[in-house]
C-alpha cells in the first residue's frame, strides 16, 4: 500500500531524459495521453532537452536547478536515461513527492536498486516499472492466463538482439551502458518479468556464457518449475528474435508475437501508475517487484564471474 495518493485530474508527469528512447516512446505518449500532462522534459544536454520539448509543447529543464525546479511542478516523474542514473534520481524524486515510473532495470546492482524501493515506500510514493510485455496488449493477458492456468512444468526464454552486429543501425547500439553490462541487463529483465507471474520467484541460478555477450541462465522457481534463458545483444541478424515457450499439464503455450508495441504499452503504464496513485493499491510491477529483478540478475552476472 502506497499512503501518498494523488488527486483526481490529469496527471503532471515530468520526463527525465532526452534519448532515443525518451523520444521514441516515452515523450510522444505522455503528450497524448487524455489522463496525464506531460510537465516537462529534464535533459543532460540542453540541446537534447530543448528539441524534445519543443516538439511536445512543455518545458525543457536542464542542471540540478533544474531538475528540482521539474520535480516541484510534478506529480509523478517517467525515467528514460542509464539504469544507475535512474536510480539516483529517483530518490530524489521519490524524497520529492513524485510518483514513479521506473524503466527496466531499476539499476544494475542491488544497492541501488534497494535504495529507490527504499525511498518510494518512505515517501509513500507508488510506483511501476516499464517492463513492455507486462503492459502490451498482446501479451499482458496472455501472462496473466498462463499464471491463471499453472500447472507449469517447465519454461523456455530466448531474447535474441543483434544490436551490435555489423551493420546495425540502431540508436540504441550507441548506448555506453548496453555496451558495458551487456544482454543480461537489457533483456533479462523482459524474459524475468514473463517467467516470475507465471512460474513463481526465482529459488536458484545457474549461469554460463555462450558466445560474445551471450548470456545463458538455468532457473528454478518458488512452484517448482525450471526455467532456462538465453539473452544476447550481439547475435546473428538472421537468429535474431523473441520466444517464450511454457510447457505441463495443459500443454505448450508460446508468446503471442506482436505484443512488444512500446507506445500503446507505455500508455497503459501510465494508467497503471495513476491507478497506484490514486488508489494506493501497489501495482504487481512494481519497485519492489523491479528491485527482485535486479536481485536476481546480479546473481546470475556473479555466477559468470562479471561481477
Amino acid at each position: 500500500m502506497t499512503t501518498h495518493t494523488a488527486s483526481a485530474g490529469p496527471l503532471r508527469i515530468g520526463l527525465v531524459g532526452a534519448g532515443p528512447w525518451a523520444r521514441m516512446t516515452h515523450a510522444p505518449a505522455l503528450a497524448a495521453h487524455p489522463g496525464a500532462v506531460l510537465s516537462g522534459v529534464w535533459g543532460r544536454r540542453p540541446e537534447a532537452a530543448d528539441g524534445l520539448a519543443s516538439a511536445h509543447g512543455t518545458e525543457a529543464y536542464t542542471g540540478e536547478a533544474g531538475l528540482d525546479a521539474l520535480l516541484a511542478t510534478s506529480d509523478a516523474v517517467a525515467f528514460a536515461v542509464p539504469p544507475d542514473v535512474q536510480a539516483s534520481l529517483a530518490v530524489r524524486a521519490a524524497d520529492a513527492g513524485c510518483h514513479l515510473l521506473l524503466d527496466k532495470p531499476v539499476a544494475t546492482t542491488v544497492a541501488g536498486a534497494s535504495a529507490v524501493a527504499e525511498a518510494a515506500g518512505r515517501a509513500g510514493v507508488a510506483s511501476v516499472v516499464f517492463c513492455t510485455l507486462r503492459f502490451a496488449g498482446g501479451t499482458a493477458g496472455w501472462i496473466d492466463e498462463q499464471a491463471a492456468a499453472g500447472g507449469w512444468f517447465t519454461a523456455r526464454a530466448l531474447w535474441m538482439g543483434a544490436l551490435f552486429a555489423p551493420g546495425a543501425r540502431s540508436e540504441f547500439a550507441a548506448s555506453p551502458w548496453r555496451r558495458e553490462r551487456g544482454a543480461l541487463w537489457d533483456v533479462g529483465p523482459h524474459a524475468l518479468s514473463v517467467l516470475i507471474p507465471v512460474l513463481g520467484d526465482v529459488t536458484e541460478v545457474v549461469a554460463a556464457r555462450g558466445p560474445a555477450d551471450t548470456a545463458q541462465l538455468l532457473l528454478r522457481h518458488t512452484s517448482g518449475a525450471s526455467s532456462t534463458v538465453t539473452l544476447a545483444l550481439d547475435g546473428p541478424p538472421a537468429a535474431a528474435g523473441t520466444e517464450v515457450e511454457f510447457r505441463g499439464e495443459g500443454g505448450v503455450s508460446t508468446l503471442p508475437g506482436g505484443g512488444g508495441e512500446a507506445l500503446g504499452a507505455f500508455r497503459t503504464a501510465v494508467d497503471a501508475l495513476t491507478a497506484a496513485a490514486r488508489t494506493g493499491v501497489a501495482h504487481p510491477c512494481d519497485v519492489r517487484f523491479g528491485l527482485r529483478l535486479t536481485e536476481v540478475l546480479a546473481e546470475a552476472e556473479a555466477a559468470l564471474g562479471h561481477a
